[in-house]
């Protein structure tokens, strides 16, 4: 099986449709996103200086999304590291399983949208970086 890398993550421009009294993103799973979605789950009124993620996941993909404001997601593979800055409503970033990744630098009123591939399974996080890198080295 190949191993993902930070070149396997993809920023995908989602549909927009564009109103006078405000603007509509739709998103669906297998059309949007290159995945069913079986989660939805937002951070917010994230303290200035304070980072997010800092995990990998062993079979569940993350489309992230900056629902509102901006933020940079730092992604990993165990010997790359690519930054991406995610700041508009219709654009979003596609994790596969197997990729380290950390949010940071959220600007004020930021929102931190996730759309998963799995439901919430304990299991398939890997919260300790040595523990990920001893993962992906296998």
């Amino acid at each position: 099986m190949k191993k993902p890398t930070v070149y396997d993550c993809s920023i995908i421009e989602l549909p927009r449709i564009e109103n006078p009294a405000g603007n509509i993103t739709p998103i669906h799973g297998n059309v949007n996103v290159p995945f069913d979605i079986k989660r939805v789950f937002y951070s917010y009124d994230i303290p200035g200086g304070e980072a997010r993620g800092a995990h990998a996941h062993k079979e569940c993909h993350q489309f992230i999304v900056a629902a509102s404001g901006s933020f940079e997601v730092v992604l990993d593979d165990g010997r790359n590291k690519r930054t991406v800055l995610l700041n508009r409503p219709f654009y979003g970033l596609h994790v596969p399983p197997g990729i380290w990744a950390a949010e940071q630098g959220f600007s004020s009123g930021s929102i931190c949208l996730v759309l998963a591939s799995h439901g919430y399974e304990e299991a398939d996080y890997i919260r300790n970086y040595e523990e990920y890198q001893c993962y992906i080295n296998d």
